[in-house]
C-alpha cells in the first residue's frame, strides 16, 4: 500500500537548503516581461524573424501585463515564466520556418483521434499514458512537447540522445531536487506523455498559463475569445509532428490526446476535430480542487514570495465551477456515438476495462499485443510508487467539504458522480 503524504507546511513553508539557495540565487535575476525584449531573444536564440501571423503578439502583450500585474510573484516565479515564453517564442518561429518550407504539411490529415477531456486530477494522466504504451497510437512525450521542432544545427549528444530529450530530462533532475514531493503528485519525466495544450502555447493561447501565476486578466482575456483559430493552430502542430514521423520513415498512427481544457470547449474541440473519439473523465469536484491546490500551493514555495492556498482554493474552486458548467451545457455538442463518460470510481476499480470500454467506442480492438502494452507500462509504473499526496480541506484551505460540493451537485447528478471523502 503505497504511503501517504501529508504536507503540512503548505501556509507557511519550511524550506530545503536547496530551495532557500535557488530562492535566492533568482533574486540576482531581473527580467523585463516586455514583448519586444521576449521576441528579440527570441529571434537570436533561433536565428530566425518569421513569425507567420502577428495576432499572437497582443495575446503574449496581455500575459505581460499580467505577470506585471501580480506582485505577489517571486523572482525565480518570474524567470520561470519569461523563459518558459522566449522558448514558446523559439517553437513559434522554427514551427512557422518549417511551414513555410514544407507547405504540404497542410495536407497532412489527424484521422479520427481519441481525446481525454477531463479535469486535471481525475485520472486523466493516468488513462493518457496508460492508453499512450499502446503501440498502435501515436502521443506526444513531454520532452517533445517543450520543443515540437528540432534545431537542425544541434547535433546528438555523444550517446545519441536528443539535445531536446537531453534538456528535459535535466530539468527534471533538478526539479526532482528542488520539489521531492512534486513525483507523488505528477511525475513531469521526460517520457511522461505530455497535454496538445502545450502546443497552443506558442499562438499564446489556452488556459495552460492560469496555472503558473495570480491570472485573472489572463483568464478574462482567454475567456472572452474564441478559441477557434487556437485549436487550429495546435492541429497544425499535429500536423507537423506527423509530417516530421514521415520523414524518418513512421507511417502516422491515431493519435492519443488529453487536455483539461477541454472540458469547457467542447464545442470548439468537435469544430477541429470533427471525427474524435472523446472520453470524459468525472470525478468528486472537489476531490479535484483538494488535489490541484495542494500541488500548485507546494510549487508555489518557490514561485512566489509568501503562499496562501486559501486563496487559490477560492480561485479553482470558482474556475473548476466554471469548467464544469459549460461541460453539463455543452455535453450533447459531442455525438453519443463518439464518446463516453468515464467515472473516477470505475476507472479506478479497473483501469483496462475502462480502456477496453473506450476503444470499443472508438472502433478499435483490444488485442492481446495491446494487453500486454498496457501491463508492461503497470508493471512498469505501479501506482503511489512515490508515494500518495494526502490533504484535509478544512485544515489546509479553510474549505467545508460538504458545502463546497453543494455547488457542484447539478454536475454530479447529470454524470452519476461519487463523492468521495478526505484522502
Amino acid at each position: 500500500m503505497a504511503e501517504t503524504i501529508r504536507i503540512t507546511d503548505l501556509a507557511e513553508p519550511q524550506l530545503t537548503p536547496e530551495q532557500a539557495a535557488m530562492r535566492d540565487l533568482a533574486e540576482s535575476f531581473v527580467v523585463e516581461m516586455d514583448p519586444a525584449s521576449i521576441m528579440a531573444a527570441a529571434e537570436r536564440q533561433t536565428g530566425l524573424a518569421d513569425w507567420g501571423p502577428m495576432d499572437f503578439v497582443e495575446r503574449l502583450t496581455v500575459l505581460c501585463e499580467a505577470v506585471d500585474a501580480d506582485t505577489g510573484l517571486h523572482a525565480s516565479g518570474r524567470a520561470s515564466i519569461y523563459l518558459d515564453c522566449i522558448r514558446y517564442c523559439s517553437n513559434r518561429l522554427r514551427i512557422q520556418h518549417v511551414l513555410t518550407a514544407h507547405p504540404e504539411i497542410h495536407d497532412e490529415v489527424i484521422d479520427r483521434p481519441v481525446i481525454v477531456a477531463g479535469l486535471p486530477r481525475s485520472g486523466t494522466t493516468h488513462l493518457l499514458n496508460l492508453m499512450a504504451a499502446d503501440r498502435r497510437f501515436r502521443s506526444i512525450p513531454y520532452w517533445e512537447s517543450r520543443e515540437p521542432v528540432p534545431d537542425p544545427s544541434e547535433p546528438s549528444t555523444v550517446t545519441g540522445e536528443d539535445p531536446r530529450y537531453t534538456r528535459c530530462r535535466e530539468a527534471w533532475e533538478q526539479t526532482d531536487v528542488l520539489m521531492p514531493l512534486l513525483k507523488a503528485m505528477h511525475a513531469m519525466t521526460p517520457d511522461h506523455i505530455h497535454e496538445e495544450l502545450e502546443l497552443m502555447c506558442p499562438d499564446f493561447a489556452s488556459y495552460n498559463f492560469e496555472w503558473l501565476f495570480d491570472a485573472p486578466a489572463w483568464r478574462d482575456h482567454y475567456l472572452a475569445h474564441d478559441q477557434t483559430p487556437h485549436y487550429a493552430y495546435m492541429r497544425t502542430a499535429l500536423k507537423l509532428l506527423q509530417w516530421q514521423d514521415r520523414q524518418r520513415g513512421i507511417e502516422p498512427k491515431r493519435w492519443v490526446l488529453k487536455c483539461p481544457q477541454h472540458m469547457e470547449q467542447l464545442p470548439v474541440l468537435m469544430a477541429t476535430f470533427p471525427d474524435a473519439t472523446v472520453a470524459l473523465p468525472h470525478r468528486d469536484p472537489t476531490s479535484v480542487i483538494a488535489s490541484a491546490v495542494t500541488m500548485l500551493s507546494y510549487g508555489d514555495r518557490m514561485r512566489r514570495k509568501s503562499t496562501d492556498p486559501r486563496y487559490f482554493a477560492a480561485y479553482w474552486s470558482d474556475r473548476i465551477e466554471q469548467i464544469l458548467r459549460a461541460c453539463t451545457r455543452d455535453r450533447d455538442v459531442v455525438p453519443a456515438e463518439q464518446s463516453i463518460d468515464v467515472l473516477f470510481h470505475e476507472f479506478m476499480a479497473d483501469d483496462v476495462a475502462m480502456v477496453e470500454r473506450i476503444y470499443a467506442v472508438a472502433g478499435i480492438d483490444m488485442t492481446d499485443e495491446a494487453r500486454a502494452d498496457l501491463s508492461a507500462y503497470m508493471d512498469a509504473n505501479p501506482r503511489g510508487v512515490h508515494g500518495r499526496v494526502g490533504y484535509d480541506m478544512a485544515v489546509d484551505f479553510g474549505i467545508d467539504r460538504d458545502q463546497l460540493r453543494s455547488r457542484f451537485s447539478d454536475y454530479m447528478a447529470r454524470f452519476g458522480v461519487q463523492p468521495e471523502g478526505e484522502q
